[in-house]
This record gives structure tokens, C-alpha cells and sequence, in this order.
């Protein structure tokens, strides 16, 4: 019998063994894949990667990528909102400031306030204040709107981290960095670029703080033949576009930028449909950077 949400097991402490039924729990955590199941996701990438997209509409695709983003809020609006609220389990560092420390914190690719709203709710340092960016106008606009936004704890502003950007604080100056889904909507060829100037705004001894899909997630098995930009970057079909990562790739990058790692790893999640007896299998990738002082 399935134990009831009350006496339910804690995000990230739910692990899945041959003698519990795998239907008990709504996810499993660091679910490690069968020899079978990583056989079927390499065939399902290299069936959905045999062509790519049109030069000219892979151009297009990037040239227009703030446009697409603005038309799927333009119809999601704040309904694609998800509290996350699994912030200060995962990344704890965002909650573990004195409450007489002054604390500046940005997050890139804000949406319409998934990270901002539990952030600025679960932190009530009176110190604290949250800069957020997005490359969608139409997002940022449902942001302010929102109940929870306060100009005194909070500045959001429309920004594409893909070229080169200035933010409304100095380089340098914030405690801590968070992207989450975000560097995936970003072309490959121009993320070493993005990082750099992201590391500039970090003080010493800052943090970025990282989530975003890892190497055969279920959402990259899923894509149909047509919709690949380049290798393991896809094209939607409403024209928003993922990248998926490998553990070697972000270290790599975020080394480029002159940060040092201090935790990395895969997220292997299964997610269970109890009703419908469905399993989903997610990969995500987690990284904590550090920018060390001069």
C-alpha cells in the first residue's frame, strides 16, 4: 500500500530497491539505469539526430529565439509557473546568509518567477535583494505583475545573456548566481562567451549555482527526426530550443570561465504516474562553481 503524502519520504532521500514497489512513490531519487534502458536511449538519439535542421531555419531559430520565448509566455503566461520548492534542499547556500548580512543574489533566465517568488517568501533577510533577467520581454512583464514582486527587495529587467549585456549593478558584486534552465536555450557555440561574463558579476568567493538537462533525459528521447539543430541541441515545436549536458561539458565550460567546481553531479530521477502506471525517466545536471579571490 502506498504510504500517505503526510508520512511520505523526503525529496532526495527516496531511493528505489527490488523490494519496494516502485509505484509506492510519486519519484525515485539516483536511479541507476539498467544496461537495457541506456542501450534504448542512445538508439532513440542517434534515430532523432539522423538530419539536422535547415541551415537557414537553425539561423532563424536564433536570430528570433527572444520572439519564440515571448509567444510561449504570450500563451503559457504565469500557468507555467512551478514553485520550486525544492531550492533549499538542493541549493541551501541561497537561505544560509546572517540575517544582518547584506545579500545580492541574480538569477539568469528568471521566467516568470519560479526561483524568485520561494526565494524571496522562504528568505526573509531583510537584507536580502534578488536581481532576475530574461531575454523575454513578455516574462519579465508577468513577473512584475505578480502579487509577490517588491520593488524594495527585487529588480527585474529584460536581458539576452547571449551577447554581450550590462547589468544595473557593478562586476563583481553579487553573492551568488543561479541559472537554472537556462544555458540550454543558448546556443553551444556561444555559451564559453556567456559564462565569462557571467563570472565578471560574481564577487570573490561567490557562487553560481546550476541546474539544467543532463545527456539522455527523457524530454531529448522524445524528440521526433527534424527537430535537431546540431548534435544533442533541439529545435521545439513552438521554436524554443535545449541543450543537453554532459557532466565533462559543464566542467569544462565553467572551468573556461575561471571558476572552480565545488560539487557536480548527474540527478538521475524516476517519476511515476501512479494512476496511469507510467515511468518517466529525468536527468538532470547540478553543479556548484566557486569564483576564488585574487
Amino acid at each position: 500500500m502506498a504510504k500517505s503524502d503526510s508520512k511520505r519520504a523526503q525529496f532526495g532521500s527516496r531511493h528505489l530497491d527490488e523490494k519496494r514497489d516502485v509505484f509506492a512513490e510519486n519519484a525515485w531519487d539516483d536511479f541507476e539505469w539498467s544496461e537495457q534502458l541506456s542501450d534504448f536511449a542512445r538508439l532513440k538519439i542517434e534515430q532523432n539526430s539522423k538530419c539536422f535542421v535547415d541551415e537557414c531555419e537553425k539561423n532563424r531559430f536564433e536570430r528570433e529565439a527572444n520572439t519564440f520565448w515571448d509567444k510561449f509566455y504570450e500563451k503559457h503566461q504565469n500557468n507555467f509557473f512551478k514553485d520550486r520548492h525544492w531550492l533549499s534542499t538542493e541549493f541551501p547556500e541561497l537561505f544560509a546568509f546572517d540575517s544582518e548580512q547584506k545579500v545580492q543574489i541574480l538569477e539568469l533566465g528568471s521566467g516568470v518567477g519560479n526561483t524568485v517568488f520561494p526565494l524571496l517568501q522562504m528568505n526573509r533577510n531583510p537584507n536580502l535583494f534578488v536581481y532576475c533577467c530574461d531575454f523575454s520581454e513578455t516574462a519579465i512583464n508577468l513577473l512584475k505583475k505578480n502579487y509577490l514582486y517588491d520593488n524594495n527587495r527585487c529588480h527585474a529587467f529584460v536581458c539576452d545573456i547571449s551577447e554581450e549585456w550590462k547589468a544595473p549593478f557593478p562586476e563583481s558584486s553579487m553573492d551568488i548566481i543561479v541559472m537554472i534552465f537556462t544555458l540550454s536555450a543558448i546556443a553551444p557555440e556561444k555559451m564559453s562567451s556567456v559564462l565569462a561574463q557571467v563570472a565578471k558579476y560574481l564577487k570573490p568567493n561567490g557562487l553560481l549555482l546550476f541546474r539544467d538537462y543532463g545527456r539522455n533525459d527523457m524530454t531529448q528521447l522524445r524528440f521526433k527526426i527534424g527537430h535537431c539543430l546540431q548534435e544533442n541541441f533541439y529545435v521545439r515545436g513552438d521554436g524554443t530550443r535545449a541543450y543537453f549536458f554532459t557532466e565533462e561539458e559543464i566542467h569544462s565550460l565553467f572551468t573556461k570561465a575561471g571558476l572552480t567546481k565545488q560539487s557536480l553531479h548527474v540527478d538521475k530521477r524516476l517519476l511515476v504516474n501512479r494512476a496511469k502506471k507510467l515511468k518517466m525517466y529525468r536527468i538532470w545536471i547540478q553543479a556548484k562553481y566557486k569564483k576564488e579571490s585574487d
